[in-house]
């Protein structure tokens, strides 16, 4: 039996809205957290910046070409003794308005779909806590309850450029 190490690692979501500020949001399959809603994302790779990460992640995934605009925040999000996350929340907007997300990675994620803050808030009450949302979107509604105003626009009205 392999002794599994704790470390903290760090994991990037992308936080994609269309034009009426829904997101692009995903059935985990196959990982951690199975069977909860995502946001496009994954492990930030050595070397790599976390715009790259949400970049790449969110084409991988989705199939979605996007642009990586502004940092939002991160949560710590301890799964178990031994699954320990740092997860930073990039808003992105996307390239082409047309474009609809595709499941690429089947293995990873049972759909991509198009979900509002109000959504992902109905899926946790209708559940009474947590269990079909992915921990560190939680963690992020927790720790930003008024988080339309944050996102509102999507990524080009927060900018760095």
């Amino acid at each position: 039996m392999a002794i599994q190490v704790p470390v903290v690692r760090v994991g990037v979501a992308a936080i994609v809205q269309d034009a009426q500020g829904r997101m692009v949001m995903g059935i985990r399959r196959g990982s951690h957290g199975e069977g909860r809603l995502q946001l496009p994302g994954g492990h930030l790779e050595v070397g790599e910046s976390y715009f790259t990460c949400a970049e790449r992640e969110t084409l991988e995934e989705t199939g979605l070409v996007v642009k990586a605009e502004r940092f939002l925040t991160l949560t710590e999000d301890i799964f178990s003794p031994t699954q320990h996350y740092i997860t930073i929340f990039v808003l992105c907007r996307l390239v082409d308005e047309t474009q609809q997300p595709q499941v690429m990675e089947p293995e990873k994620c049972e759909s991509w779909t198009w979900k509002s803050w109000a959504d992902i808030r109905a899926v946790i009450a209708a559940e009474h806590g947590e269990t079909k949302v992915f921990l560190p979107i939680v963690n992020l509604l927790k720790g930003y309850p008024n988080i339309e105003a944050l996102t509102a626009g999507g990524g080009s009205r927060y900018s760095l450029n």
